[in-house]
């Protein structure tokens, strides 16, 4: 059967266009570009469309106990509603540069005004963290605009400058798309910052890969106390934790080389 995909919001901004498109009750973000950059379904707004955001949210198993969090590119605001709504100890500030797509989120996409929870800040993320070091347990970054991910956003230096704003046992995740030629150069800048403490998760084939880098205060648990905790957090999150633990297992083999998660 044929699948109308209607237009509902079109913008430019100075930054690119932001447009909205809605298909079986699926509303979608692009920016300038038919990529789908984040999903929501219309019928329960807080539920995690895309696999890369089950990937992301992940971190809840590495760094339980976070506190404060910092999430680089807003989108469609998937994963700070998430945060905002079932982690509600957590305070996360969001960093997007474009304020056309804060507006979006919050009108088309049912992202909450600020409380005392949530802060959505317009500016340059890689200003901001490279301004904010030590500030944060959590540091999630998902800056992918109509060009895919901005150089800027992958230089040695920025991933120095995101080490820096974690704290002694803080975790980062970024999102990296697999095909991408540089992917390679990305996780070898990643493991140079993270001095070689940094794990990789894919969520599909051959899309979006989860990076997670970890601080040297920061214990990184063996499989059985992540599939304990998994099995825990499925209890009040819908997320299939326990196959993000298989994906991770079979792209951190322990060959000697690379960081890998223990038993």
């Amino acid at each position: 059967m044929f699948k109308f995909n209607r237009k509902i919001h079109k913008a430019v901004s100075d930054h690119e266009m932001v447009e909205v498109t809605e298909i079986d009750g699926i509303r979608s973000l692009h920016l300038g570009s038919p990529t789908i950059q984040s999903s929501m379904k219309v019928k329960d707004p807080y539920a995690l469309v895309l696999a890369y955001s089950w990937g992301m949210l992940s971190s809840l198993l590495f760094k339980p106990d976070c506190k404060q969090a910092i999430l680089v590119g807003l989108g469609g605001g998937s994963i700070a509603k998430y945060v905002w709504k079932y982690c509600p100890d957590i305070r996360q500030t969001v960093i997007e540069l474009n304020a056309q797509v804060i507006a979006v989120a919050r009108s088309h996409f049912f992202v909450p005004e600020d409380d005392q929870t949530m802060t959505i800040i317009e500016g340059d993320g890689i200003a901001y963290v490279q301004q904010h070091p030590g500030s944060c347990d959590w540091l999630m970054m998902d800056a992918f605009g109509s060009n895919g991910l901005p150089p800027d956003f992958c230089t040695q230096t920025f991933f120095d400058d995101c080490a820096e704003a974690l704290t002694p046992d803080g975790l980062m995740a970024i999102n990296l798309w697999g095909s991408d030629k540089n992917f390679d150069v990305y996780m070898q800048r990643m493991e140079q910052s993270f001095d070689q403490r940094v794990l990789m998760m894919p969520t599909g084939k051959p899309g979006n890969i989860i990076v997670f880098g970890f601080k040297p205060e920061l214990p990184v648990p063996g499989l059985a106390t992540l599939r304990k905790r998994a099995q825990i957090a499925m209890q009040t999150h819908a997320i299939d934790f326990l196959d993000l633990i298989d994906r991770l297992q079979g792209a951190n083999p322990n060959n000697g080389q690379t960081f890998s998660i223990g038993p």
